[in-house]
C-alpha cells in the first residue's frame, strides 16, 4: 500500500505538550519558540521524527509554523490550508493565522518586544535568520539559537531518523552522468571563486549524484549533506550500509562516503581559512555558523543545480513524456471504472485505493514499476473538494454522493518520470452554479495550455491568463496555477512556477502543472490539472519575436457533464475537441476494449 489513511495527527495532548515546552524554554532562558516544519535540510519533504510542528499542533499540512509564547500560543499556514488550519487546532491553545497576510518577522515585530525568542538553527535557513535578526534589531527583541531543540526535549517517542536502502538512478533515465552533473557545478563554484560547496537540499544531492531513496513519503529522495571539493571527489556523508554491493561501488567512483554525523566535524576542518558556497534560502543557518566559526568565508549564492535541474534533457523529457501515457491510461481506466459504480456506492478511500491499484497494475503492464505514488492521493467528495490539500483519513471519510462533484488529485513515480494529475467528476447531476464554476476553471486551464510568450517571460506573468474568466465572475483561487516537476523527484520542484511569485523565467526544457481551480467553503471545490512542457522559442509567421509554448504532457478526459458549451468560445472549443482526440489516439491502443469504448464516448466533440 503507498498511502495510509489513518489520521496523520490530533491536536488532543496539544495543550499538554506546550505545557511542557514552556516548562523546557523557561529553564533555557528563553521566552518564546519558533517552530517551523522543517528539517536540517530544509526540503519540503520531512521524515516522521521532523514532525514538530505536527507533533506540537496536530496541523498536517505541509507548509506552517508556530510561534510559543508564555502566555499564548500562533499557529500559521498559507491560503492552501486556511480552512484545514482552523479545524485541526485546539483552538484554546493555538490562535489560527494566514502567514501569507502576516509574516513571521513582522508578527514577532508587532507581538515579541522585549521577550527572548529561541529558535532551532538547524531549522531556519540563512535568509529567514537574516529577516528574523534584522526584525528584532528593528522591534527590541532578541534572538536566541539553541543548541538543542526542545521540543526534542518532550517528545518521549519521536521516531527514529529515517535509514532507508539508497540506490543509483540508472543513467538510461538521468541522462546524464553524475560526473557530468559535477563538472556542472564545479564551473559555477569557479565563477565564485569558492574551493568548497555544500549540498544542503536533498533533491540537489539526488540530481547531481544519480542518488535516489525513500527517506520521506513519496518522494525519492536519500536524507544527507554533501561536501563538493573543486578538484577532488565530492564527500557523500551516507552509510555505506544503505547501498548495496553494486550500488556502493557505483558511487564511490564518484563521491567518498563519509558517516553522516562526521558532517560538522568535517564541514568546520575543510571550511578553515575557505570560501564556501551555499544557497541563503536551502542552507540551514546552522551550517553557515559552523563555516564562519571555523573562520572560512559564507559565499551567498543560488543553488548552482537548481536551473540545470529544472531544465530537462532530452532523455528525461523522453521519460516523462512515456510516464505520462501510461500514467494517463491508468488514469482513464480508473475514470470508466468510476463510471460504473452506482452513485453514492463508494467512499473516498474506496476510490484513492482502486486508482492506486489501477496505477500498479500499469506499471507492470509495461514493464515500469510504480515505484510509488508522487504524494498522498487528495480524494474528495462534495465539501472536502474545498479544501485544495485535503488528504482523506478514516475520520473523515465521506461518501461520493450524487448531485456534487468528486475531485481527484494524484501522481505517480517511476523511474522515468513524476506525474500528477487533477480531474473533477460530476457524480450524478451536478448544480448549475457547479457546471458554470468548472467551465470558468476550464476556460482558464485551456489559456494557459495555448499560451505563446517571448524568452524571458516569467511565470508571474502568465497566471493571470489562468483566472481572468474566473476574475470576470467574482471569483478567485487561493493557490498558485503551477509548479515545476521533476524527473523522478519531487513532484514539487522550483524555481519555475505559475503563480504570483514565479519569478524565475520559463526555459525551454521545464515542466510545469496547469491547475487552476475553484473552491467554495463548505460546498464543493474543482480544479483541472495537466503537466505542460516547455517548448524551445519558435519563429511566429509574420511576428518579430520567436515565441515558447507548452506541450501538454497529461493525456485524459476532461468530464463534458461539467461543461456549459455556450460559455466556451470557438477557439476554447476548438482546443477541447483537438485534445481529447489526442488522448483518444494516444491512451486506446493501452486500454482493454471496454475502457477503450468508454474513453470514445466521453472524448466525443463538445456538443451545444
Amino acid at each position: 500500500m503507498f498511502q495510509t489513511f489513518e489520521e496523520a495527527g490530533s491536536s488532543a495532548e496539544s495543550a499538554s505538550r506546550v505545557d511542557r515546552l514552556r516548562t523546557v524554554l523557561s529553564q533555557a532562558g528563553v521566552d518564546g519558540f519558533l517552530v517551523p516544519r522543517a528539517d536540517e535540510f530544509q526540503g519540503e519533504y520531512i521524515p516522521a521524527n521532523a514532525e514538530r510542528l505536527r507533533w506540537l499542533t496536530g496541523f498536517t499540512g505541509s507548509a506552517g509554523h508556530a510561534v510559543v509564547f508564555p502566555d499564548r500560543a500562533y499557529a500559521f499556514s498559507d491560503g492552501r490550508y486556511t480552512v484545514q488550519l482552523g479545524a485541526q487546532l485546539d483552538g484554546k491553545v493555538f490562535a489560527a493565522s494566514d502567514s501569507t497576510k502576516t509574516t513571521l518577522p513582522d508578527f514577532l515585530k508587532e507581538n515579541a518586544q522585549g521577550l527572548k525568542i529561541g529558535f532551532d538553527p538547524w531549522l531556519h535557513t540563512v535568509g529567514e535568520v537574516a529577516a528574523l535578526r534584522k526584525a528584532a534589531s528593528e522591534a527590541g527583541f532578541e534572538l536566541v539559537a539553541l543548541s538543542r531543540n526542545p521540543i526534542d526535549l518532550v517528545w518521549q517517542d519521536r521516531p527514529a531518523a529515517p535509514a532507508t536502502k539508497a540506490r543509483v538512478h540508472s543513467e538510461r533515465y538521468a541522462g546524464r552522468s553524475a560526473k557530468e552533473k559535477l563538472a556542472v557545478i564545479d564551473a559555477e563554484m569557479a565563477k565564485s571563486n569558492a574551493a568548497l560547496c555544500v549540498l544542503s537540499d536533498p533533491t540537489t544531492t539526488a540530481w547531481v549524484l544519480n542518488l535516489r531513496g525513500s527517506d520521506v513519503p513519496h518522494t525519492p529522495l536519500v536524507l544527507a549533506f554533501a561536501l563538493l571539493r573543486r578538484g577532488e571527489k565530492p564527500i557523500l556523508f551516507l552509510d555505506p550500509a544503505r547501498l548495496d554491493a553494486e550500488d556502493r561501488g557505483a558511487l564511490e567512483d564518484q563521491v567518498e562516503l563519509a558517516a553522516p554525523e562526521s558532517f560538522e566535524r568535517t564541514l568546520r576542518s575543510l571550511a578553515a581559512n575557505t570560501r564556501v558556497m551555499l544557497d541563503p534560502t536551502r542552507a540551514a543557518r546552522r551550517i553557515a555558523d559552523i563555516v564562519e566559526s571555523s573562520g572560512g568565508e559564507v559565499v551567498e549564492a543560488r543553488d548552482p543545480a537548481i536551473l540545470p535541474r529544472a531544465r530537462k534533457n532530452e532523455i528525461e523529457i523522453a521519460g516523462s513524456r512515456a510516464a505520462h501515457l501510461r500514467d494517463g491510461a491508468a488514469i482513464v481506466s480508473f475514470l470508466a471504472w468510476l463510471d460504473a459504480q452506482p452513485v453514492g456506492s463508494l467512499t473516498e478511500i474506496d476510490a484513492a485505493s482502486k486508482l492506486a491499484d489501477i496505477r500498479a497494475a500499469f506499471g507492470e503492464k509495461d514493464g515500469m514499476a510504480l515505484r510509488d505514488i508522487s504524494f498522498d492521493t487528495i480524494s474528495a467528495a462534495g465539501p472536502n473538494a474545498a479544501l485544495p490539500h485535503y488528504r482523506v483519513t478514516t475520520a473523515s471519510n465521506r461518501r461520493i454522493e450524487g448531485g456534487t462533484v468528486y475531485l481527484v488529485d494524484s501522481g505517480g513515480q517511476y523511474d522515468d518520470g513524476t506525474t500528477d494529475i487533477t480531474r473533477t467528476i460530476a457524480i450524478g447531476a451536478p448544480a448549475a452554479e457547479i457546471a458554470r464554476a468548472f467551465t470558468l476553471v476550464l476556460k482558464g486551464m485551456i489559456a494557459i495550455s495555448r499560451a505563446r510568450f517571448p524568452k524571458g517571460t516569467r511565470g508571474s506573468e502568465l497566471d493571470p491568463l489562468a483566472r481572468i474568466a474566473l476574475w470576470k465572475a467574482g471569483m478567485d483561487f487561493a493557490h498558485g496555477t503551477g509548479h515545476g516537476v521533476g524527473s523522478f523527484l519531487s513532484v514539487h520542484e522550483g524555481p519555475q512556477s505559475i503563480s504570483r511569485r514565479g519569478v524565475t523565467p520559463l526555459e525551454a526544457g521545464m515542466i510545469v502543472s496547469n491547475e487552476p481551480g475553484y473552491y467554495r467553503e463548505g460546498a464543493f471545490g474543482i480544479r483541472i490539472e495537466n503537466l505542460l512542457l516547455t517548448l524551445p522559442a519558435e519563429p511566429v509567421p509574420g511576428g518579430d519575436l520567436p515565441m515558447h509554448g507548452f506541450e501538454t504532457l497529461t493525456f485524459a478526459p476532461i468530464d463534458r457533464r461539467l461543461i456549459v458549451a455556450q460559455l466556451l468560445d470557438a477557439e476554447e472549443r476548438s482546443w477541447l475537441d483537438a485534445y481529447h482526440a489526442e488522448v483518444v489516439r494516444r491512451t486506446a491502443p493501452l486500454l482493454d476494449e471496454a475502457d477503450a469504448t468508454w474513453l470514445r464516448g466521453v472524448a466525443r466533440p463538445l456538443e451545444d
